[in-house]
């Protein structure tokens, strides 16, 4: 299952004067919706999609879905806040026991591809370039050539490993069992999704990370960066 949770308030956006969620705004004859989901060509026909989104939003995206022809896919409403982009997903995916991939609304992959080996046989992986700031999920590698994960942070620089919202797990079970822990000990202000994978990672679970070029992805989240690709 690919997952795009997009419930959250676009607030700088709002604080920019603007009048409706990003995903809504128009960028080169497409929305950022239709760019940010076109990331996943690819998989339309072989994976499920869910939506999740404002009860308010429902009916734009299931009209925009309908648009690119997804073979299987569900918007799921929420009519409150979360406590994060970790409870947004668990809302939205119930009990599915099955792989989970999470994306952000707000950034563009264009022709994604799952990796191949190691990490197709790994418990989860994130997607990471190489980058600073402190703004992004980070991934610490473990020593030695495989692309192995030792650590995990949210707005914490610990490499200059920089996720680009891109996240797997292998199993929604083992995110299930990872969030619960999260809430036992957060890890941050937010139940963010990166954090979780150190939960598995102490638990022995194989985590990952696979690098991409910078140029390979293409970020929206904020006005500024928005209007430097209109």
């Amino acid at each position: 299952m690919i997952v795009i949770p997009m419930a959250g308030r676009s607030q700088r956006f709002t604080d920019a004067g603007y009048d409706r969620p990003k995903f809504m705004l128009e960028l080169q004859g497409r929305t950022v919706f239709e760019h940010a989901v076109g990331s996943f060509e690819a998989q339309f026909a072989t994976h499920p999609f869910v939506f999740i989104t404002a009860l308010e939003t429902v009916a734009w995206v299931e009209d925009a879905v309908r648009g690119l022809g997804i073979e299987s896919w569900d918007v799921v409403g929420l009519d409150r806040r979360t406590a994060g982009q970790a409870e947004t997903v668990e809302h939205g995916i119930g009990g599915w026991g099955g792989s989970l991939t999470i994306f952000n609304i707000d950034t563009f992959r264009p022709g994604f591809r799952f990796p191949g080996p190691p990490l197709d046989s790994a418990d989860g992986w994130l997607e990471v370039f190489r980058g600073e700031g402190a703004n992004w999920s980070y991934v610490k590698p473990a020593p030695g050539p495989e692309p192995w994960a030792l650590e995990t942070a949210e707005k914490r620089p610990i490499s200059d490993l920089c996720c680009t919202g891109l996240y797997h797990f292998a199993s929604a079970d083992d995110f299930h069992a990872a969030l619960a822990a999260e809430r036992q000990a957060p890890q941050a202000a937010e139940l963010y999704v990166a954090p979780l994978y150190n939960h598995l990672i102490r638990s022995g679970r194989r985590i990952g990370y696979r690098l991409v070029d910078r140029d390979a992805v293409v970020f929206c989240g904020t006005p500024d960066e928005y209007e430097g690709l209109l």
